[in-house]
């Protein structure tokens, strides 16, 4: 069997997007793992699926596997790989695009500069809803890890995420710590960690070790709550540049009851077949 997909990214957080409408591909976790494989597979990040509308108020399903080939329920920078594949595929041709993720329904701008705008939903902070151990809700937690305790602030947008501030993003240690703040025993469903450096009240650089990836170059919804996280303890602006090791993403959240909207580019990599 011949697979087509497309190649894409968001700021070097890559995936490849398979358009999956007639419902005729199966992938199991150990083919995507196969696939994702960078010496040898295709490589990627993620796996995006475009598939048919599970109910009437969106044009599209929108599937998200990470690498290790779990799904997930949101990503950032892959929506708005999504919204620019459907479009240049001609499977709409609407500016506009909602589609439900397994995190609930989005909305998707195309810009006219070719950014995409992602209405990525409203932060939860209640930490049974993200799941997360704990007994009261706080803008911020301690967590103790193996040799290390830190202070995260805990929130999902579609997907959970744990942020730590540091002082100095190039010398934190993402890989370590990363590791063991996404397979904590409080995060039942493992977690995204981010690293945020706040440079100043409207601009942060940030580093993000995904669940089921590991550290990658640009976290759409980890930008997105890294902000969250800094407005709710005062430390940040409404509107956010967020500076990753692939480029920045623009941030703006009105405030708690709000959704997050997320600006940034992508770009389309080259088209292929791979046989399964």
């Amino acid at each position: 069997m011949l697979l087509p997909f497309t190649k894409m990214h968001g700021l070097g957080n890559d995936f490849i997007v398979v358009n999956n409408l007639q419902k005729d591909i199966e992938l199991d976790d150990a083919t995507i793992r196969k696939l994702a494989h960078r010496r040898f597979g295709v490589g990627f990040d993620q796996l995006l699926i475009v598939e048919p509308p599970s109910h009437h108020n969106v044009e599209f399903d929108y599937r998200i596997h990470n690498a290790d080939g779990s799904e997930v329920e949101h990503c950032g920078n892959g929506a708005r790989c999504f919204a620019r594949f459907v479009r240049d595929k001609g499977l709409t041709t609407h500016n506009r695009v909602a589609v439900h993720t397994k995190g609930g329904d989005i909305v998707l701008n195309v810009n006219p500069d070719e950014s995409v705008t992602v209405q990525m939903g409203v932060p939860e902070f209640e930490p049974a809803r993200i799941p997360f151990s704990a007994d009261y809700l706080s803008s911020s937690y301690t967590l103790e890890l193996d040799d290390d305790v830190i202070e995260i602030g805990a929130l999902a947008i579609g997907n959970p995420h744990a942020v730590t501030i540091v002082p100095d993003i190039q010398s934190a240690e993402v890989g370590r710590l990363g590791a063991q703040v996404e397979s904590h025993p409080r995060f039942p469903n493992r977690v995204n960690a981010g690293f945020m450096e706040i440079f100043a009240p409207d601009h942060i650089r940030l580093r993000v070790y995904e669940r089921g990836v590991g550290e990658t170059m640009a976290c759409g919804s980890g930008a997105c709550a890294a902000v969250v996280s800094g407005v709710v303890q005062g430390r940040l602006e409404n509107t956010v540049t967020a500076s990753l090791p692939g480029g920045d993403l623009r941030i703006y959240w009105a405030g708690p009851g709000e959704t997050v909207e997320l600006t940034g580019p992508c770009e389309s990599v080259f088209e292929g077949n791979v046989n399964l």
